[in-house]
């Protein structure tokens, strides 16, 4: 007997490779034709394709390969399902934001503000007139409040983490120290945002004496008491991966405890603090509660985040959904809250490749 047919024997019938594709593609016919029969919609679609395709995998595996590969393919094939029905919402939130949004982007859109925009202007625009008024005021607000909200949390939230990963276990008062840190951050992860634009509201009217004082910069505060528990619970998950050999290889060398954090651990971790930083921003860039309390809503341009209101593109959405400036015709109104929707993932997106390049940047570098 030769070694070719005594492995053939060994190995068995095995399934094609491509065998969960065509089930998954058979499932999605099926299952657009049960729906048919009831009803069609796109959530009962993707149920009963998700059924058919958790069900028939296992079945057709079992047939080909034997009853223990199959057992062993409803897991395989349930793990599947469970990526694509997770898969499911984020496609049809891009879908929708993308087909409602497109058509309102523009370069007036993109340029301009709200100001001296009316609903008279907006009846125009709907009749065919150019469309007036923009987002551009919105984005300047969000992009001046979530920055300088970064900029106070992340060296906050850096700097604790550190301590909790490396300085808590020194002595008895750094571990009680430690403790009670990791106690208030983990009370803070749960704040409801409208009780961080409270606190930094009466923060200031204390500081400042001024009970009518509403700035962007209050915004930012608000925005940090927000970001800086998400900051330090992901920098200090990834400071407590690095090996400790690495450590010990660098006290071995004679290298200082803090020279080894900041030559050593942090540059190791930076690809995952960099993605918990873009998480955080990603957090609070959204919140609309607290820029309300804290930054009131404006139609014009502001660039000085430590006087007068400020708009984000948030608050911006909110106003044209809720108080369309035409209540006759808030077709117009919608468009910009699409497009401003639109700008707002654009923006998380571009966060996210820039925490992709400064982890490239900053990681170690590997090989010769």
């Amino acid at each position: 007997m030769s070694i070719a047919t005594t492995s053939s024997k060994l190995i068995g019938r095995q399934a094609p490779r491509w065998l969960p594709l065509l089930i998954g593609l058979c499932a999605l016919i099926l299952g657009a034709a049960l729906s048919a029969l009831i009803g069609f919609s796109i959530g009962l679609w993707a149920v009963f394709a998700g059924l058919i395709f958790v069900i028939a995998g296992p079945v057709v595996v079992g047939m080909l390969e034997g009853s223990r590969k199959g057992k062993d393919a409803f897991a395989r094939y349930l793990i599947y399902g469970a990526f694509l029905l997770a898969l499911i919402p984020l496609v049809s939130v891009i879908w929708v934001v993308l087909g409602r949004g497109v058509p309102g982007l523009s370069g007036n859109l993109l340029g301009t503000s709200m100001n001296g925009v009316s609903g008279v202007t907006d009846n125009e625009a709907a009749q065919g007139g150019p469309a007036y008024g923009g987002a551009y005021h919105a984005i300047v607000g969000t992009v001046m409040i979530t920055f300088w909200a970064t900029l106070m949390s992340v060296p906050i939230g850096l700097l604790t983490a550190v301590f909790l990963t490396e300085y808590s276990d020194s002595n008895r008062a750094f571990r009680w120290m430690g403790r009670v840190i990791t106690f208030l951050v983990d009370v803070m992860t749960g704040i409801p945002s409208i009780v961080a634009g409270l606190f930094a509201v009466a923060l200031f009217v204390q500081v400042l004496g001024d009970p009518s004082a509403r700035f962007g910069f209050i915004a930012s505060i608000a925005l940090s008491v927000l970001m800086i528990p998400t900051v330090v619970r992901n920098t200090e998950e990834m400071l407590k991966i690095v090996p400790n050999e690495l450590r010990e290889a660098s006290y071995a060398l004679g290298v200082r405890k803090w020279r080894t954090i900041t030559k050593v651990v942090i540059p190791t971790a930076m690809s995952g603090i960099s993605s918990g930083v873009t998480l955080a921003i990603a957090r609070v860039i959204g919140e609309t509660a607290p820029i309300l309390v804290t930054a009131g809503f404006v139609a014009s341009i502001n660039f000085n985040a430590f006087s007068g209101w400020m708009t984000t593109l948030p608050t911006f959405i909110y106003y044209q959904i809720m108080n369309p400036t035409s209540p006759t015709n808030p077709q117009v109104s919608e468009d910009r809250a699409w497009a401003s929707a639109l700008i707002l993932i654009i923006l998380v997106m571009i966060l996210n490749l820039a925490a992709r390049l400064i982890a490239k940047i900053f990681a170690p570098k590997t090989g010769r």
